[in-house]
């Protein structure tokens, strides 16, 4: 257990070089949502009970966690076209080690990205309840380890044919965005796009980090969602790590 700790350490620590080395491409990542955010915000409706904010940006910051998670595997594909993956490979690091590292630094980004999208948006009539806030960011944590580990078994899976990774990269993830109520709610949606949001685990993941962003804290909302972040992480790590043992 202690060297798969140490080895996990290792990994993680690398991987963030390159965020450590151009903070700015964190910023850069941030282009869409910040987009997302001009333009759909001033088309809400009023609410009786707040800003319309309150609402949309808890489903931004959701939807900026899912799509930085699930692009990189890309940079693993990249590795393993440069040769470097290989070299990892027969390292003495631990093959659970590389996944679980690899996924755990997916946080970091994630954090950087929630406290850029709140400073922004706290100016404009956005009630910060920090308390709420930092929970949030913990459930999304969770959530971002099992987006990510599902990512990189998806490129190991692919064996470097990018077009496949792509595909259902994007195949998988606007379907996911959209049944998780992120953009707009299901509410009064038709009976089978209502089952398959509630299938879903971004949708109860969603619904915590609204209820959290408010500073409310229903215990079963709450619930739910470090339920289907968990089951994301677990499914995520128990396919990452089989796909890596495997890995040539």
């Amino acid at each position: 257990m202690s060297t798969f700790v140490a080895d996990t350490w290792n990994v993680m620590n690398r991987e963030l070089k390159p965020v450590w080395r151009e903070p700015m491409a964190v910023v850069f990542a941030m282009i869409q949502p910040l987009v997302f955010l001009g333009l759909f915000a001033p088309l809400l409706p009023e609410m009786a009970d707040g800003s319309a904010l309150q609402w949309f940006v808890p489903g931004i910051v959701a939807m900026t966690a899912l799509m930085g998670a699930s692009f990189t595997g890309a940079n693993l594909m990249e590795e393993m076209q440069s040769g470097s993956h290989e070299r990892q490979l027969v390292s003495p690091l631990g093959r659970p080690a590389l996944l679980v590292g690899r996924a755990l630094k997916e946080v970091v980004p994630m954090l950087m990205q929630v406290a850029i999208i709140v400073a922004v948006v706290t100016p404009f009539a956005f009630d910060l309840h920090l308390g709420g806030v930092l929970v949030a960011t913990v459930v999304l944590s969770v959530f971002s380890v099992g987006v990510g580990a599902l990512s990189f078994a998806l490129a190991l899976a692919s064996k470097g044919q990018d077009w496949m990774f792509w595909t259902i990269q994007q195949t998988l993830l606007f379907p996911t965005l959209l049944t998780a109520g992120v953009l707009l709610p299901v509410d009064g949606a038709p009976r089978w796009l209502e089952v398959i949001s509630m299938l879903n685990p971004m949708t109860y993941v969603v619904d915590a980090t609204r209820a959290l962003f408010a500073g409310t804290f229903p215990a079963d909302v709450v619930l739910q969602g470090v339920i289907g972040a968990g089951v994301v992480a677990a499914l995520g790590l128990v396919v990452g790590v089989r796909a890596m043992r495997r890995s040539n």
